[in-house]
């Protein structure tokens, strides 16, 4: 059976990008919006439509009817297609429920606005995913604080610009990369508190046009219910409905925590390449070659990093183009976004799950490649001065144990001086 109505399909026409349909997220955070507004002019107003309103929203966010919800993820007007779609499929439910005809915009969206609902879901929906990206985060950076005090005794060979340098150990490798996942998961932790504030019950341009006061309190104070978070009405809502910087500042971490993602994997690829890890072989790497191995998780992980940054290049655009009172290119922004946190969330945990968890250290690899280096040179540094240890490195660059053994010669020459 089908509860959308004619604006649905006039929208699915003339968005027929075949792209992918609203992130159902979205849809159910639209929904959720609509039931704290059916609660509130329940209680303001009474009557038994906006009960029935509540009934069917029930039913949506039960995922009993998510087919319903058509329209392409871009699409023109600032998200009023969706928003209608939500409402004509409420209406239709409600009215089947009730026995009498429940309007969509003027029972269903009474009060309200797509451009005080639109973006108030958007902030419902991108709460829920960031606090579970938050957590995935944290498992990632408890997985990496295990490997650093795990392999603290394994010591190798340190790069600077691809090139040999000093001698580290396997431990502070993984207790880096650790620290900077750290900071993603508080940034992104923070980050909630610049998103509950809203301008539901502002309507049209943020002055409440069509919304009654004592409406506009609770509204509020039921989404607060409904969704555990703690949103609180905005001091200027006409600012939230044509200002979305804070969503280009969301986008910006997600982009940071994608950067760091981004060189975790490939220092990993490149740590293989040289024989210091092992990755898991989850699956064969060529179909000629028998055998191969290849760092696909890492692989994976990249490209979702470039995806995400391509995102928030795209979110960051459309964001600068809230031209006058309003932002036409919502649903552009809400799509990246979602798309964004949904994308890190899995590859966060696959990371940990399929990669870290799993890596194994060749700890005989990394000695030999330390033994067949001139790093350990820099501890003379001190002792026989940066220009002589830098012509002994000149001189025997090519055979590390002699360097060794001359570097060993020059110090104790000097300290038999130095007691004479």
């Amino acid at each position: 059976m089908t509860y959308y109505g004619e604006e649905t399909k006039k929208a699915s026409q003339n968005f027929a990008l075949e792209f992918r349909r609203v992130n159902i997220k979205l849809i159910h955070a639209l929904v959720l919006v609509k039931k704290s507004a059916a609660m509130s002019l329940a209680e303001v107003e009474g009557g038994e439509i906006f009960p029935a309103v509540v009934s069917a929203c029930d039913d949506v966010l039960a995922g009993k009817h998510d087919d319903q919800f058509i329209t392409d993820a871009l699409q023109g007007g600032a998200g009023t297609s969706t928003h209608m779609n939500v409402c004509e499929v409420l209406s239709a439910l409600a009215t089947e429920k009730l026995g009498k005809s429940v309007h969509p915009l003027d029972d269903v969206n009474k009060g309200q606005s797509t451009n005080d609902v639109y973006p108030t879901a958007l902030r419902v929906a991108a709460i829920k995913l960031l606090r579970v990206l938050s957590e995935e985060c944290a498992k990632l950076q408890e997985a990496l604080q295990k490997s650093e005090n795990s392999y603290g005794g394994i010591r190798k060979l340190a790069r600077t610009e691809l090139v040999p340098a000093l001698a580290t150990t396997m431990g502070d490798v993984f207790g880096a990369w650790a620290q900077a996942i750290s900071r993603d998961r508080w940034r992104l932790y923070k980050i909630e508190e610049r998103l509950r504030q809203v301008n539901l019950g502002g309507t049209m341009i943020g002055g409440g046009d069509g919304a009654k006061r004592q409406y506009r309190y609770l509204v509020i104070e039921n989404l607060r219910g409904l969704s555990g978070i703690g949103f609180a009405y905005a001091e200027y809502p006409a600012d939230l409905t044509q200002n979305n910087d804070v969503f280009v500042e969301v986008s910006g971490l997600l982009k940071a925590l994608a950067v760091n993602l981004m060189k975790i994997s490939n220092d990993l690829r490149l740590q293989q390449l040289l024989g210091e890890i092992k990755l898991a072989p989850l699956q064969a790497g060529s179909t000629i070659m028998p055998g191969k191995v290849n760092p696909v998780i890492p692989e994976m992980v990249m490209q979702t990093a470039i995806r995400i940054i391509a995102d928030d290049t795209a979110l960051t655009n459309a964001a600068s183009h809230g031209e006058l009172e309003l932002n036409a290119f919502m649903p552009l922004i809400a799509d990246s976004l979602l798309e964004m946190l949904e994308l890190l969330i899995n590859a966060v945990r696959l990371f940990r799950e399929k990669c870290i968890d799993l890596i194994v250290i060749n700890k005989e690899m990394c000695e030999q490649l330390l033994a067949n280096s001139n790093a350990l040179a820099f501890d003379y540094v001190e002792k026989l001065g940066y220009e002589k240890v830098a012509a002994l490195v000149r001189e025997f660059a090519n055979d590390p144990q002699l360097l060794q053994s001359k570097l060993t010669e020059a110090y104790e020459a000097l300290e038999q001086h130095n007691g004479n």
